[in-house]
């Protein structure tokens, strides 16, 4: 008799816990925190429901119930944040980052930071492409998207990155308009010539495929002219990263007077987009603050992850939004250039905000306050005293990452 008791309490046991869980509203939702969505003027407390792996609900207060339920009370819910500037063609036959072992697999980088897609500018070309995807792209839980490099075969640097033959803008396009969406960009990088054919073929491709161009300049002396390619050679809408290097063979935004070049700004207001690109050699004090001093700021922040950023003064794409929340940027203004200004500049508007029926990718940051130090690739220092730490990362629905276990039960509840 107790034997035929204890399965029939089993029984219903499940039938409870199963209705239970049918009865529930969504599968997640964050309440009371702080919500920052530039996409749609979102500035203060709200409440976002997520089912089925999309935004079901926005709103002040949202009184239902969930699988998962969050109090994000003191932190900040934002989009998922966007890297557009990383590396991730990773493997052990290739060579530096075209399937070498200075690429990185996204996901062990990404979802701690609050990202929750990656844009890999360049690492392949048309040649191999289709192999980065077959190995990084489709087996990533992070979204991967990607910029062909001119070159095709990407960046396995040294005298590939110069063979001009292999510069070929019809074959880049065709490969671009074979995978719309997922390819959203044309990279030129690593030229070390005094001609400017790389960015006239990267921009031709640009053009066959409609999608943007994202220069990484220099490398020859005496240097090209940085006016003439960002007034002259780039289109609006192209990319001009590394924007606070001081490199070889490259004129700096900011000049020896530590004044910030006029053309700059006129190439701003003429729709080139600025990107921060921090990489381990492209991120400079001595640029960085002159030129915020002086009004001028990125329209997106980016990491350049890599083997030999992660581990300097860069980090993570967490660690370089902070450094920009100190040197001048709100935290409105640092959400919105890793975020939907990103998303716009890759022409993937789906993504980047919190709308309703959006695909339900959200961080949720604290901001500590306190004595912080922010490095840059000379390894010289600035102090500050604000910093972003993510506490929460939702791809697609489902928590990736979670620093302080704030969407789980206690384990004696």
């Amino acid at each position: 008799m107790r034997a035929y008791f204890k399965i029939f309490s089993i029984v219903v046991a499940m039938l409870v816990g199963a209705s239970w869980a049918w009865a529930q509203d969504y599968d997640l939702i964050i309440k009371n925190g702080h919500m920052i969505d530039p996409k749609n003027g979102i500035d203060g407390s709200m409440d976002i429901a997520v089912k089925d792996g999309v935004i079901a609900r926005v709103a002040s207060k949202i009184n239902a119930t969930a699988k998962i339920e969050v109090d994000a009370k003191g932190r900040y819910v934002t989009p998922g944040i966007l890297d557009i500037h990383t590396h991730n063609f990773h493997g052990n036959l290739g060579t530096y980052l075209a399937n070498g072992f200075a690429s990185v697999q996204p996901d062990g980088f990404t979802f701690k930071a609050g990202v929750t897609t990656v844009v890999d500018v360049g690492s392949s070309g048309w040649r191999n492409f289709e192999q980065f995807k077959q190995q990084t792209i489709d087996k990533s839980k992070t979204r991967v998207l990607a910029f062909l490099n001119i070159v095709g075969t990407g960046m396995k640097g040294g005298a590939w990155e110069q063979d001009m033959s292999d510069m070929d803008a019809k074959l880049t396009a065709a490969t671009a308009k074979r995978f719309p969406g997922l390819v959203v960009g044309v990279k030129v990088a690593h030229y070390s010539g005094p001609e400017w054919d790389p960015v006239e073929r990267g921009v031709e491709a640009g053009t066959l495929a409609d999608i943007p161009v994202m220069i990484d300049f220099g490398g020859v002396e005496p240097e090209l002219s940085l006016e003439e390619l960002l007034m002259e050679k780039l289109r609006p809408g192209d990319i001009f990263t590394h924007t606070f290097g001081h490199v070889r063979g490259r004129i700096p935004i900011v000049n020896d007077q530590g004044k910030l070049e006029p053309y700059v700004k006129q190439a701003q207001e003429r729709g080139i987009i600025f990107d921060v690109g921090h990489g381990g050699g492209s991120f400079r004090f001595d640029q960085a603050v002159p030129a915020m001093e002086e009004g001028f700021r990125p329209n997106t922040i980016s990491t350049d992850l890599h083997t030999g950023s992660m581990n300097g003064g860069m980090k993570d794409q967490s660690n370089v939004m902070s450094k920009f929340l100190n040197l001048g940027m709100n935290l409105q203004q640092v959400i919105e250039a890793s975020t939907w200004k990103s998303a716009q500049v890759i022409k993937r508007t789906d993504l980047g905000h919190l709308s309703e029926g959006a695909v339900a990718d959200i961080a949720v940051f604290s901001v500590e306050e306190g004595d912080f130090g922010f490095i840059d690739v000379q390894r010289k220092r600035m102090n500050g005293n604000k910093k972003l730490s993510c506490e929460l990362t939702v791809r697609e629905g489902a928590v990736v990452y979670d620093l302080n276990g704030i969407s789980s039960p206690l384990w004696n509840e």
